[in-house]
């Protein structure tokens, strides 16, 4: 298969694919011409990558989990500790986001929104963070 093919059987772009061979996630066979010919274990790579990077996970988790995916004599447990640790992070991503929405929430609603220059968002945002 050619880049073109594995990009549409993928879904991902062929500039993601020319991306993860430079950093070596993955290592397509070439031609006698130099082009790419991708191997059916070279779709299946870039559709692993793809769906644990559309869940968030970083180029360097999407290698450790690659390579565990690949060792046969792996243990879940270091599957299930990488995922969890990832889970964390988005748990506290979503915290902050909720505190960001309850926070501007209220500053909306006590603004006014009318003609007068008193704004609470403004003030509110001229106010120092603590630290």
């Amino acid at each position: 298969m050619n880049i073109g093919d594995v990009a549409r059987l993928s879904g991902l772009p062929a500039k993601t694919i020319r991306y993860y061979e430079d950093i070596g996630l993955i290592t397509p066979k070439r031609a006698e011409n130099g082009y790419r010919r991708f191997r059916e274990s070279d779709l299946h790579k870039l559709s692993f990558l793809g769906r644990a990077r559309s869940l968030g996970f970083s180029i360097e988790d999407c290698r450790t989990l690659l390579a565990l995916y690949e060792d046969q004599s792996r243990a879940s447990a270091d599957v299930k500790a990488l995922a969890r640790g990832h889970l964390n992070k988005i748990e506290a991503k979503i915290a902050e986001l909720q505190q960001m929405h309850d926070t501007l929430s209220h500053l909306v609603k006590a603004c006014h929104g009318d003609d007068r220059p008193d704004c609470p968002i403004l003030a509110d945002l001229a106010t120092p963070a603590e630290t």
